[in-house]
């Protein structure tokens, strides 16, 4: 079996994942923060040993500016609908996941502005198109760091520079790249970003988090028990009790803090440049195979570890159940939940079939599936062939 769906969850996970994981059950199992006994200290410390680790891999010195959430969907709703009020400007893109994209049309119906800047069919944003779109009365640009269709890199280093001289906040959508690829959320300037725990950072689902620049505030998403201030009925101020309300998924948390200790161990540098050589290896062998279109820009040095195509003659959807069924790869077809970003790409409504590479994925595993595409690729364009799928 061949896994390129990465992007999405990413597998396997490290070894050190599970063992820690099952040890939080085994071993501590307490309450993290909400009692003084044993077990509920000991749970609380794999906890701030987990956001430690994370707040080490994005280079921010002050752990307490991590907020865990249960993933990246809800770490992107606490910032917007903690950041924005009826009146505001927000400007963002049109490469842009669901996660933004349906908040943000939410707040549209509660009087908030919505600008998208239309990027090139390659997903290229130029930041001039941004700051043409910024207004007075804007309060937030928001993007993708890497779009989860054409891999497009975001410039966020200049957007951040962008942002910070009109006296904008800037939330960047890092699920794409965090733990793929280095990011230094003080050196940039950022000053939101959302990450989720199970696609680059290795970790379990239902992890993810915020991060979040001193000196900006949120209004929190939820309110209520943080096993701190108890005798306060009013919330917190304070991070990160004031946006971490209820029990923590302590057990995904303790597999996340494994999770990027390993990362930190091999670095991200170095998974961004296996995950950049196994780009480099599908398009060039994928430029040779008659009928496939490659999306994007087609240069590993402006993409993240994944890439999108169609085959000519069939449908990604076609192209996905060939691909499981016949040759044991897995991979994601369709929208990839961004119908903005397809349309932006030319690729809506039927969508394309995207490989998403990791660190555990070979070079061996791109020939085999380069091998698989030059298969398919003559039976889409063989009408006889397509109704006989299963001579594959």
């Amino acid at each position: 079996m061949v896994y390129f769906d990465n992007a999405a969850t990413s597998w396997p996970k490290p070894e050190a994942v599970g063992v820690a994981t099952s040890d939080y059950f085994r071993e501590s199992g307490g309450n993290p923060g909400r009692s003084g006994h044993r077990m509920s200290v000991a749970a609380a410390r794999i906890v701030e040993h987990a956001r430690e680790a994370v707040a080490g891999l994005f280079h921010a010195s002050d752990p307490s500016r991590i907020v865990f959430t249960h993933n990246a969907t809800h770490a992107l709703n606490l910032a917007l609908m903690g950041l924005l009020h009826p009146g505001d400007h927000v400007v963002t893109s049109s490469i842009e996941h669901n996660s933004v994209m349906r908040p943000l049309r939410y707040l549209e119906t509660l009087g908030i502005e919505v600008t998208v800047v239309p990027c090139t069919p390659e997903g290229i944003l130029d930041p001039k198109d941004v700051r043409n779109a910024m207004r007075p009365r804007t309060r937030l640009l928001v993007t993708t760091h890497a779009s989860n269709v054409a891999g497009t890199l975001i410039p966020v280093a200049a957007l951040a520079v962008l942002a910070r001289d009109h006296d904008i906040r800037y939330l960047v959508d890092a699920s794409q790249t965090v733990g793929a690829i280095p990011i230094d959320v003080e050196e940039l300037g950022i000053d939101l970003l959302a990450f989720t725990g199970h696609k680059g950072l290795l970790g379990p689902t239902g992890t993810g988090g915020l991060y979040i620049r001193e000196g900006v505030t949120l209004t929190p998403l939820i309110r209520g028990g943080t096993g701190s201030d108890s005798a306060n009925e009013i919330q917190p101020e304070f991070l990160p009790d004031a946006c971490e309300s209820g029990t923590l998924n302590a057990a995904g948390i303790a597999g996340l803090g494994a999770a990027a200790h390993f990362l930190s161990q091999i670095g991200v540098d170095a998974v961004r440049a296996h995950e950049r050589k196994l780009v480099e290896q599908f398009q060039s062998g994928a430029s040779e195979i008659s009928g496939i279109r490659l999306y994007g820009p087609t240069d590993a040095a402006l993409q993240c570890g994944l890439v999108s195509f169609n085959v000519a003659g069939a449908i990604s959807s076609e192209i996905g159940l060939i691909l499981d069924e016949s040759f044991g790869i897995m991979a994601r077809t369709g929208l990839h939940c961004a119908p903005a970003a397809h349309r932006t790409l030319g690729t809506f409504p039927t969508g394309t079939v995207r490989f998403s590479f990791g660190w555990f994925n070979t070079s061996a595993e791109v020939e085999t599936s380069l091998e698989a595409l030059r298969q398919i690729s003559v039976w889409a364009s063989n009408s006889i062939g397509r109704s006989a799928r299963g001579n594959l």
